[in-house]
């Protein structure tokens, strides 16, 4: 078994690969990359046992064959190359000797039949959306997703797909954000929950794509198709909370501003704050917003006035400064609303502008109770 391929174009698919490996996996045979060979199509696969991602790169050969290789020894040697051709040949001595222009490296490998197999989708659903779409989404909204182990269903993103359009929401009980396409529709009705891992890759692999992504799945698995690349996950097993009970329907105070006034307010404002609760008051009467932050352990406090449009009754209620910011930096909108009923009941946060046709975006942030 033999095959030539650009140095670069090896790493740069072996770099997004390696994400999926673990740093400490249960089966040893977990640290490496499987190569498939078939002609001149080389199928590079990598695995945690819940998620599995493959990528087909086109190579200068007329073998076939398969092994798996050690991943951070191949990773560490590519980065090293400037842009050439490599050749890998297989030797009987279960060695792998790589070529370069200036020398020769050889690294032993594993049998390419001890990897574990991908799983097969017994009749999965499907639907189709833009890559960069799909990135927007789970960027838009993973960031609100929890890191409780004993609550493992709100540990991911919850994809729910309908005739009607496409939804996906991200909880932690502290914060929620519920991001809406309905440009995008669904042949059927679906529900699934998407674990954290396999996100971050398809968010950081899609970015800049708008080629189209095919997600299939059933009630254990989904898979995504794009490019020259499959990426296989487990689902996470469980029933998602039912988030439309918790945002509010009657807000009738309603503050407009300015985001990016508002969030740099917040964040130096925050900087004076008690640092285990963040906790900042938002005091907002006619068209004045004042915000405030106090540390009573230290003496430190901070204040700030901004000008706001704002109908409604004058109000005071608490956030944690950290929630605030981390929404506000979501949005890339000019003017944000912060919709409000009571001081114990949760605001909602709309963008105002910097939307597509049939996009929308609401997060919701639960207060915290304020020492009169």
């Amino acid at each position: 078994m033999k095959f030539i391929v650009s140095s670069t174009y090896l790493l740069k698919q072996l770099q997004v690969l390696g994400g999926v490996i673990n740093s400490s996996n249960t089966l040893p045979i977990l640290d490496n990359f499987l190569f498939e060979l078939n002609d001149s199509k080389l199928t590079v696969s990598a695995s945690d046992l819940e998620t599995t991602m493959s990528s087909i790169l086109d190579v200068e050969s007329d073998n076939d064959g398969s092994i798996a290789l050690p991943a951070r020894l191949l990773l560490d040697t590519l980065k090293t190359f400037p842009e050439q051709p490599l050749t890998f040949v297989i030797e009987d001595n279960n060695t792998v000797e790589i070529s370069s222009n200036h020398g020769k490296y050889a690294l032993a490998y594993a049998d390419g039949a001890e990897f574990p197999k991908a799983v097969e989708l017994d009749n999965p659903s499907t639907t189709t959306i833009a890559g960069d779409i799909l990135a927007t989404a789970i960027s838009k909204t993973i960031f609100a997703a929890g890191n409780d182990d004993l609550r493992p269903v709100m540990s991911g993103v919850f994809f729910q797909f309908s005739t009607q359009g496409l939804t996906f929401v991200a909880t932690d009980a502290h914060k929620l954000v519920k991001y809406t396409r309905e440009d995008i529709k669904a042949d059927q009705v679906a529900e699934f929950i998407m674990p954290k891992k396999p996100l971050n890759l398809l968010k950081g692999i899609l970015a800049a794509n708008d080629d189209a992504v095919t997600i299939e799945y059933n009630d254990s698995n989904a898979k995504f198709t794009f490019e020259n690349s499959v990426l296989i996950c487990r689902l996470i097993d469980g029933k998602y909370p039912n988030y439309e009970a918790v945002i509010p329907k009657e807000n009738p105070n309603k503050l407009t501003i300015d985001r990016t006034q508002f969030l740099n307010s917040v964040r130096r404002v925050s900087i004076f704050s008690n640092k285990t609760t963040h906790q900042i008051r938002l005091k907002i009467a006619g068209a004045e917003l004042n915000i405030s932050a106090e540390d009573i352990d230290y003496s430190n406090k901070a204040e700030e006035r901004l000008t706001c449009d704002y109908q409604g009754d004058d109000m005071q209620i608490g956030f944690n400064s950290r929630f605030l910011t981390e929404m506000l930096n979501n949005l890339n909108s000019d003017q944000v609303q912060l919709e409000m009923s009571l001081p114990n009941r949760a605001g909602i946060l709309t963008p105002i502008d910097g939307l597509d046709e049939g996009e929308h975006v609401t997060m919701l942030v639960m207060p915290v109770m304020l020492n009169s």
